[in-house]
């Protein structure tokens, strides 16, 4: 997106975003839409989708690593990766403008056409040599997915307190004081500690695991944090955190004496903290850009149904009570995509984004919350049928409240950029 000529941002949608977004409307009808008919009520119906433990069906598996893979064949899927990753290097505002083009069709499987918390983000870019062979080629193709293990059962957004350590095995200590090369079966790191709410974590071929390797005392309270790459047989996996809206998409994963081989380090020893601090904005405006879709897709339905839906002789949106609840929704909908694609513009200028990216996904998600839950109240009990989406996303805007940092996280993030707090 290009700047105009004062040099602010320009709310034009240029010419090749056209035909992305065109192209995954095609892609979704051609290759997303048949496969979720094919399931029928597997798809629609969670209790025939979803084990006792809450673990998606192979067939509900099956379809989103299809679609997946399709969606890498046809270029969209890690799009925004630089080219010598896979990607097609777009610009953040293209990006931004997909994910919430995509959200529009309404947060079902279609979804997976363009990569989320499974796909590959910017720290697996961090891979080198073998890495990115095994690890990062294969989830860019849709082939593996993945997850990112930093979230404790006893620490959630204070993550520099983990207390997920990684050791050095006591024959690779004793090599490195000898100064002679580790050996084979030594040259390894031990993991001990447990992950909690990790995403695709039943599902992922591989996680990005954090754990502690210096303690705070020397390395300080965001160093000495490490990011390994431990593959799906190496951990287990504990109870299914069934949250709502997130039935069997999250696990907690148990390391007892995990051995990790030195080459599956992912970046730097003691930096992966700082390294993923540099990419919260990414996150942040795509789970932006996600909200205001939503929030979009539930209008335009809302909408429909107050315009056909009659009481008292009348069109239902004719009552102030019901046009207030949309009108209102659209607004603050309309404000929330200008934050996005302000944050998406300072991010393709490389400017700082701190504050930004917490003001978009602490407005766009709350502003999903309000959005939904207007969605709801509108469509009276018909609102609460469970063949309808929109109970569904009210729960999913709940979710989107919670996770990439909480409302509380934001506000203090913003307060802290304002020099308001330390």
């Amino acid at each position: 997106m290009a700047a105009n000529t004062t040099g602010g941002v320009s709310f034009d949608t240029d010419e090749e975003t056209e035909l992305i977004l065109e192209s995954l409307d095609e892609f979704v009808a051609r290759e997303v839409e048949p496969i979720v008919e094919e399931l029928g009520d597997v798809y629609t119906n969670p209790r025939k989708g979803r084990r006792e433990n809450g673990r998606w069906t192979d067939e509900l598996l099956e379809a989103r690593e299809e679609i997946r893979r399709k969606s890498a064949e046809a270029g969209f899927y890690a799009m925004n990766l630089p080219e010598e990753a896979g990607g097609d290097g777009i610009s953040p505002v293209t990006w931004y403008r997909a994910k919430k083009h995509l959200a529009t069709h309404g947060g079902g499987l279609e979804r997976y056409a363009l990569a989320g918390p499974e796909g590959p983000k910017p720290l697996l870019l961090q891979a080198e040599g073998e890495q990115r062979e095994k690890y990062l080629e294969p989830v860019v193709r849709g082939e593996k997915s993945t997850a990112f293990g930093q979230t404790e059962p006893g620490v959630g957004s204070d993550s520099p307190n983990m207390e997920t350590t990684a050791e050095k095995s006591e024959a690779q200590r004793a090599s490195e004081r000898s100064g002679a090369a580790a050996e084979r079966d030594g040259d390894e790191w031990v993991l001990n500690g447990r992950k909690q709410w990790i995403t695709n974590a039943p599902y992922a071929d591989f996680v990005q695991l954090f754990a502690r390797t210096t303690p705070q005392e020397e390395a300080g309270r965001y160093g000495g944090i490490t990011c390994f790459i431990v593959e799906e047989d190496e951990y287990e996996l504990g109870s299914y955190n069934n949250a709502v809206g997130a039935v069997g998409s999250q696990a907690e994963i148990v390391l007892d004496g995990v051995r990790v081989p030195e080459d599956r380090v992912l970046g730097e020893v003691d930096e992966a903290f700082y390294a993923a601090m540099d990419f919260l904005s990414l996150g942040r405006l795509e789970l932006g850009a996600e909200a205001i879709g939503y929030s979009e897709y539930l209008l335009e339905a809302a909408t429909d149904y107050v315009t056909e839906r009659e009481a008292f002789g009348e069109p239902i949106g004719n009552f102030q009570q019901v046009s207030t609840k949309i009108a209102e929704g659209k607004a603050k909908t309309y404000a929330a995509d200008a934050a996005g694609l302000k944050l998406a513009w300072k991010m393709a200028q490389d400017e700082r984004t701190v504050m930004d990216a917490s003001i978009l996904k602490w407005f766009a998600t709350n502003v999903l919350w309000e959005v939904a839950d207007a969605a709801v109240q509108v469509h009276g009990a018909n609102g609460l049928a469970e063949e309808n989406p929109y109970m569904d996303l009210v729960h999913q805007a709940r979710i989107l409240r919670i996770v990439e940092g909480t409302d509380e996280i934001q506000l203090n993030t913003i307060a802290k950029s304002m020099g308001i707090t330390d």
